[in-house]
């Protein structure tokens, strides 16, 4: 998820005398049968994104957050994986931006506390190519810049949107920055046989293929959106319910995953929609998860995830609602068999699901906005007297259980079967974080 959307204020610093603690090593006991948790860090120059300096305020340094998601490809070296940034450094100029820069929303947003202020607005979203070297550290080995269709790269900046909600951006020098259609907050990733990517996307929200090089062969959006980006230099193509049009802004699909034959792709909303308003998405628990045709690129099946209660994740205390549960990543270990990494910012659940007899809701009265209560509005009573069945879910792994880990783990992926990795999003340094990667040995998932 971007930037500056789920930390608690001075977070930082009980997390990094915990990491200190914990060096590269840390013995635990795992849900799984892990016997150890090893950090994995990186003090590549690739990571430094650069100083910015805002006019009557502070001086920050960043990094380049390359760890909103994790993807290992079977046709990899074992100790090789690919990771994506998001949008690009950003910070709300509501309550972060202060604290952050030493302004105030109305110095630096135009007063718009619901915008958003980037300190480079020219970033390109990036896939990266990582090893993990054998002194227990990790290099860049290539970054891939996306592209639009004729190759010019493109930016994280905000789509002007009418039929989803959408948040003005902001430079540094106080001034708004003019909608992209092209630009894309990229969360999930996937890599196929043939070299190119599939990319889960915040804004609208979306599904974009991407070639090899980086170039947007495609972009999956909602129903509906597809008018609001005629301007995009890139094929844009309604193919998702027009229902996912009401997610919650920020909130868009951060999980991606890829069925073993690569038939069918998988992607699930980071939370419940604001169905039928930002009130529903607060309390909400059921969020959406699709199947699509690859081949096809057609969606076939539209599935109920049922979040965990927010008093239930142990080193978050502090949370206050339901919203503050959100989905960060999602990993195919079968055919209709997945891991859900569900968070909020110090706790990371690894949870095991299978489709199975899950009700197929895609097309019926659920994906319409009419409907009387909304599907977001049903708790797990509701669910079951409207004879939905969620998928089938079981808890495989939690992060209280292995002393160490990094706050805010949003990539995850498997080697062979029992060596799970994951990694942080850092937030590009906003608040002095970097990314480390995590490695696990564990048993694979079942019931």
């Amino acid at each position: 998820m971007s930037a500056q959307s789920s930390r608690p204020p001075h977070r930082f610093f009980a997390r990094l005398a915990v990491l200190l603690a914990a060096a590269s090593f840390v013995t635990c006991t795992a849900l799984a049968a892990s016997s150890a948790v090893q950090i994995i860090d990186s003090q590549d120059p690739a990571l430094k994104l650069g100083t910015v300096s805002f006019p009557g305020g502070k001086t920050v340094n960043l990094t380049v957050g390359i760890g909103s998601s994790l993807y290992h490809a079977k046709a990899d070296p074992k100790n090789v994986f690919w990771s994506i940034t998001d949008r690009g450094a950003n910070i709300d100029c509501g309550a972060d931006v202060e604290e952050v820069t030493g302004l105030s929303a109305q110095q630096i947003c135009m007063g718009d506390d619901k915008g958003k202020l980037f300190p480079f607005p020219d970033f390109t979203p990036s896939i990266s190519k990582i090893e993990v070297e054998k002194d227990g550290t990790f290099k860049i080995l290539q970054t891939i810049k996306l592209a639009d269709a004729a190759g010019k790269p493109i930016t994280g900046l905000s789509n002007p949107l009418k039929a989803a909600k959408t948040e003005k951006a902001y430079g540094v020098d106080g001034k708004q920055i003019a909608f992209d259609p092209n630009g894309l907050d990229t969360e999930g990733l996937i890599r196929l046989k043939d070299k190119s990517f599939w990319v889960g996307e915040e804004y609208a929200p979306s599904l974009v293929h991407i070639a090899a090089d980086g170039r947007i062969l495609e972009r999956l959006v909602p129903v509906g959106i597809d008018q609001d980006l005629t301007g995009a230099t890139y094929p844009v193509k309604a193919a998702l319910p027009a229902i996912l049009a009401k997610r919650q802004l920020n909130r868009g699909i951060e999980g991606i995953a890829l069925s073993p034959d690569e038939k069918y792709l998988y992607a699930i909303v980071q939370n419940p929609l604001a169905n039928p308003d930002a009130a529903a998405y607060k309390k909400a628990i059921a969020t959406r998860l699709i199947k699509i045709d690859r081949a096809k690129e057609k969606v076939i099946g539209e599935y109920v995830y049922t979040l965990d209660d927010y008093k239930t994740f142990p080193d978050d205390k502090d949370a206050k609602q339901q919203s503050d549960v959100r989905i960060s990543e999602l990993m195919a270990v079968g055919s209709d068999r997945l891991v859900v990494l569900e968070r909020i910012a110090n706790t990371t659940k690894l949870n095991y699901v299978e489709i199975g007899k899950a009700t197929n809701i895609l097309a019926t009265a659920w994906d319409d906005a009419a409907t009387s209560p909304s599907l977001e509005q049903l708790d797990h009573d509701g669910l079951a007297k409207a004879k939905i069945v969620p998928v089938k879910k079981k808890l495989w792994q939690i992060s209280s259980d292995h002393p160490g880990m990094p706050a805010k783990l949003e990539g995850m992926t498997m080697v062979g079967g029992h060596d799970l990795y994951l990694i942080n999003d850092d937030d590009f340094g906003i608040e002095g974080d970097h990314t480390r990667m995590v490695h696990l040995t564990v048993n694979p998932p079942k019931f």
